[in-house]
């Protein structure tokens, strides 16, 4: 792994939470593959397919946005490691800070996150991101 490896990846993730932050749906859904796949304990079935992806994050942000509650979501703690067939293993704990409206922000969810990264066209996408709630059993 080098250091442009680890900046490249912690440059996709900024973009990539900043799209989902701003309810940019459509352009956060780029970020993974067309045949990506999004699991999560949270969740008894994967969100597989870019199009599945995207209407689940168009929901949920339908959801926050008619509760009058902004998320923002802080990647850290990133592991990468690159792997025999050119992927990318990504590793990151993520906290999600929820704000009311008018209110005070808070910690909403604490999870850590595996991603497996691949190149398309030359830019990283998610091909597989499975994600753990603290909260909840893996």
């Amino acid at each position: 792994m080098t250091a442009t490896l680890y900046e490249e990846v912690q440059h996709f993730y900024g973009r990539q939470m900043r799209h989902l932050d701003e309810g940019e749906v459509t352009e956060w859904a780029t970020t993974f593959t067309e045949d990506g796949v999004f699991a999560a304990n949270a969740r008894p079935h994967p969100q597989e397919g870019r199009g599945a992806i995207e209407q689940g994050a168009r929901e949920a942000a339908e959801r926050l946005a008619a509760a009058g509650v902004r998320h923002r979501h802080w990647l850290g703690m990133l592991e990468v490691a690159e792997q025999p067939d050119g992927s990318v293993l990504a590793r990151t704990y993520a906290l999600i800070v929820a704000t009311p409206e008018g209110g005070p922000a808070a910690v909403h969810l604490s999870c850590s996150c595996e991603d497996r990264l691949v190149r398309v066209a030359g830019e990283l996408k998610v091909r597989h991101r499975q994600v753990y709630r603290d909260d909840l059993p893996a």
